[in-house]
């Protein structure tokens, strides 16, 4: 097996604080070019290693052995879906979408209070606050519970399109190495316990974006 020697995509540009690395030559900040993520959105919905595109992203260690089989690893699969939603995540948007700490079930426990908050803006109806909050919890128990890989990118990308509209990160290590653990049963009870436990007890200390997470 190869070793990677590579940083993943993301925190090349992105620091451990959840803000943008400065370029050492001109001090802008390091948004990735437009280019970079219309090739990782090419990767959506197609099997890693298919997509050229997308092969000058990809830092995971490759698998020999599968290689000669004309196979990708696990990992290998992993990454490819992480920079797919990465690039659709990222896409029109200013502040980085990777924020180190901030896992699926958290981040989207901020959409679900700010779906609610929405819902019953000038209004006291609770009844439609439930509603909105009630569609959230649909599609993110149907993520949660699906039972194949593709069942669950299927999902995710639904839910990873919802944190774009307002803005809202995701540690993309994490959901990487979640996506990675979701291939075997055992390691997927564990990845549902951390998501369940972000959305349904985690508290927010500002239902903003990431900036106001812990780091």
């Amino acid at each position: 097996m190869t070793d990677r020697t590579r940083t993943r995509y993301w925190n090349e540009r992105v620091k451990s604080d959840g803000t943008w690395r400065r370029d050492p030559n001109t001090g802008e900040p390091m948004r990735p070019p437009g280019e970079d993520l219309a090739a990782m959105r090419s990767g959506l919905g197609r099997p890693a290693g298919s997509v050229p595109a997308l092969w000058p992203f990809y830092t995971c260690p490759i698998d020999d052995h599968a290689a000669m089989r004309g196979e990708v690893s696990v990992e290998q699969a992993a990454e490819h879906a992480a920079l797919a939603l990465f690039g659709l995540h990222q896409q029109a948007q200013r502040d980085p979408m990777h924020r180190p700490g901030v896992n699926l079930g958290q981040a989207l426990k901020v959409l679900r209070d700010k779906e609610a908050e929405k819902a019953s803006r000038g209004s006291r109806d609770s009844e439609k606050r439930a509603r909105s909050s009630m569609a959230l919890d649909v599609r993110f128990n149907a993520a949660a519970t699906a039972t194949s890989v593709s069942a669950l990118l299927y999902r995710l990308r639904g839910l990873i399109s919802q944190l774009r509209d307002i803005s809202q990160p995701v540690d993309y290590d994490r959901l990487m190495d979640d996506i990675r653990e979701w291939h075997y049963p055992d390691s997927r009870l564990r990845v549902r316990s951390r998501w369940g436990l972000g959305y349904y007890v985690w508290k927010s200390p500002s239902a903003s974006t990431g900036s106001h997470f812990p780091g």
